[in-house]
């Protein structure tokens, strides 16, 4: 009789530097038409900021409370971002790489092939005085996913997945961000059913 042949282990996934993107029939109101920018994603599980959610907070309105002041200028009026569900306290910028002359933040995620990820003071400090990343994103709050979980969803079409561009994030109207995202898949948004899967 032959050896029967080991099964390899499932491959897993890995969609850290990706966008998701919230199916029209999503009942989850925390998620629904959203599009997330995920920073991590690993067999622990995912974290992701939500990117097209503004709040009723600005940025020059955030630094206040932290005690800093924002030079007065365009980044004073931008909003702040609904990040996700999770730690909805708590303070997230999304922005580009440093080079390597502009040093580092006392807590930043480099996301692989992709953006950074700061919850430390300093990069705010960094732009009250005039200095930082030139394009970001702040949050309040994350997305998390323990392990399995966000593969689970995406399984039952919670959730579309393409590789993010910057240009959407920090370039493209809030309004625009989730039919931009979903043109990546080359999708109109009005070609999808609200009941996905089902002929």
């Amino acid at each position: 009789m032959g050896r029967i042949p080991s099964m390899p282990p499932p491959e897993r996934i890995d969609l850290t530097n990706q966008f998701l993107i919230a199916m029209p029939g999503m009942t989850d109101d925390s998620f629904a038409g959203t599009v997330i920018y995920l920073c991590e994603h690993n067999e622990n599980g995912a974290l992701g900021l939500v990117i097209n959610k503004p709040i009723s907070l600005t940025l020059g309105n955030l630094f206040e409370k932290v005690d800093l002041a924002l030079p007065e200028n365009e980044l004073a009026s931008s909003p702040v971002f609904y990040g996700g569900p999770v730690q909805t306290e708590r303070g997230f910028v999304l922005h580009e790489p440093l080079d390597a002359e502009g040093g580092h933040y006392n807590a930043t995620l480099a996301v692989p092939g992709g953006l950074e990820m700061t919850t430390s003071r300093d990069v705010l400090e960094a732009l009250a005085g005039g200095a930082g990343p030139r394009k970001l994103l702040v949050t309040l709050g994350y997305s998390g996913w323990a392990a399995g979980q966000l593969e689970e969803e995406i399984g039952r079409n919670g959730w579309l997945t393409v590789d993010a561009t910057p240009e959407i994030i920090f370039d493209t109207p809030i309004e625009l961000r989730y039919e931009k995202a979903l043109g990546l898949l080359g999708i109109d948004p009005r070609m999808l059913s609200m009941d996905a899967g089902h002929a």
